[in-house]
């Protein structure tokens, strides 16, 4: 097998070519179902854990989940990053440059996982308590995330190779190993909280295993099929020297990498703020919050998938000199996401009782409270998908501290601000007025941006430079 890159007009994944709306779609799909699974893997953990091991297991879970997304959120900043450069040097037809920023983007994060790691189990007891996590979920939460914390290196080098094939226009070979990694992780976890079988009983930490050990078999699966299949984004031979984070790869990750992975801190930090103020209203409310985390992460999936497919391919066309097809991919974005939720939302509100009752149990007071806050907060998913998706054109023209400006107004100031006005009035509802209140703040100031931003002067300029140059070659 050569080492030479493919030529120009053989590249595969090319999202430069075609119907707009139906490009689009075709690849947002396969990134739609590997959400969907990620979450599924979640959701199904979750009722092994809810019916084996009761509502106290299941806040604590909740609790360590939170805290995995606020350290992977850094990692998963540099690989939106990675995205949208391999984006650009696809549609540039410029293989080399995307390996060499793929290569980059693993050993840079790959460092960067394995010092959270060790700071995460050193400290896990003390961001617990910055949680104010109840004191009889405490002890399973920490059980649970000293072992699941191993996952975190082999959960990043996953990430950074997937999204980087997403950036070539390759979804669907990351949806294969997400596929696999599901299947394991959930068939493992009653095996090893339960003891079936030749396995020990565990308990929550037999959750956490099973997530390490399905984790590791998809990474080692991915590997032996990229080098089989010959991808064009493979290392070989002095290529892996590309794995040492150097140069102007590295600096450039690190330009955009650090503010996107800021973004999903502010993300991820007013979640944790959430929970905190969550477990204030007592287990019940938690075990509650929980188990709706669990659901909503299903309707937060198509502004996640579309949002991604978005951003590379807007980075395709910058790269391919396309640019007058940029805001008719922002719109089609728009309006498929808008569909796709709503649709969600309107096929889960006629049976969340039974939903919630997989998690939570029939007889538990938390299912009563789940149905109520669902009433209410349901509803953010649809502004903030326009949010997610607009985001992704931005983030392709290196629209960064904007969207990090958005997310702390609409984040901190507005749904902070709603709360502590609102409570004296209303108490624990104000939690999900506040919610909504901040998603439409998010929407209205991404649009503004949109619109108004510098960036966009700039775009429409290469368009129109594009024009004449095309009409004097004609």
């Amino acid at each position: 097998m050569s080492d030479e890159p493919p030529k120009a007009g053989s590249l595969r994944g090319d999202l430069t070519q075609g119907p707009l709306a139906r490009t689009l779609l075709v690849f947002a799909l396969p990134q739609l179902v590997g959400n969907v699974l990620q979450s599924l893997n979640g959701s199904i953990n979750a009722v092994w854990v809810g019916q084996l091991l009761g509502d106290q297991a299941l806040a604590a879970t909740a609790n360590a989940n939170i805290l995995l997304f606020l350290l992977f959120a850094l990692i998963f900043g540099f690989g939106m990053a990675a995205t949208v450069r391999i984006g650009q040097a696809w549609g540039a037809k410029d293989v080399a440059t995307a390996r060499r920023v793929l290569g980059t983007a693993i050993g840079l994060t790959g460092i960067i996982s394995i010092i959270l790691t060790v700071l995460g189990i050193l400290y896990a007891h003390v961001l617990l308590d910055w949680l104010a996590t109840p004191g009889a979920a405490r002890g399973q939460a920490l059980a649970y995330l000293r072992v699941v914390f191993i996952a975190n290196p082999l959960m990043t080098v996953t990430t950074m190779i997937a999204m980087g094939l997403r950036g070539a226009g390759d979804a669907g070979t990351p949806l294969r190993f997400m596929i696999l990694s599901t299947v394991l992780d959930v068939a493992l976890n009653p095996l090893l909280i339960q003891g079936i079988g030749p396995f020990p009983a565990l308990g929550i930490a037999g959750s956490a295993w099973a997530t390490v050990i399905a984790t590791t078999i998809a990474l080692a699966s991915l590997l032996v099929w990229i080098y089989a299949k010959d991808l064009p984004l493979r290392l070989r031979g002095a290529e892996l020297a590309w794995l040492r984070p150097r140069g102007a790869e590295t600096r450039t990750l690190l330009g955009m990498g650090l503010p996107m992975g800021a973004q999903m801190l502010v993300i991820s930090g007013a979640g944790v703020i959430m929970i905190g103020l969550v477990n204030r209203e007592g287990l019940v409310t938690a075990a509650a919050y929980g188990a709706l985390l669990q659901i909503w992460n299903y309707i937060g999936m198509p502004a996640m998938a579309i949002g991604g497919a978005v951003s590379a391919m807007v980075a395709q066309h910058i790269g391919a000199a396309r640019e007058e097809r940029v805001d008719a991919i922002s719109r089609a974005g728009s309006l498929a996401n808008l569909a796709m939720t709503g649709l969600m939302i309107a096929a889960l509100v006629p049976f969340d009782r039974p939903v919630l009752e997989l998690f939570l149990g029939a007889g538990s007071p938390s299912v009563p409270a789940a149905l109520h806050i669902q009433d209410l907060a349901i509803w953010t998913y649809l502004p903030f998908g326009i949010t997610i998706v607009l985001f992704g054109t931005l983030r392709s023209y290196g629209v960064i501290y904007a969207q990090l400006l958005v997310l702390l107004t609409a984040m901190y100031g507005v749904r902070l601000g709603a709360y502590y006005l609102l409570y004296p009035l209303i108490g624990a509802d104000a939690l999900w007025y506040s919610f909504l209140l901040s998603s439409i703040a998010s929407m209205a100031l991404t649009l503004a941006v949109y619109f108004f931003g510098p960036w966009r002067k700039l775009m429409l300029a290469r368009v129109a430079a594009a024009r004449v140059g095309n009409a004097l070659v004609a």
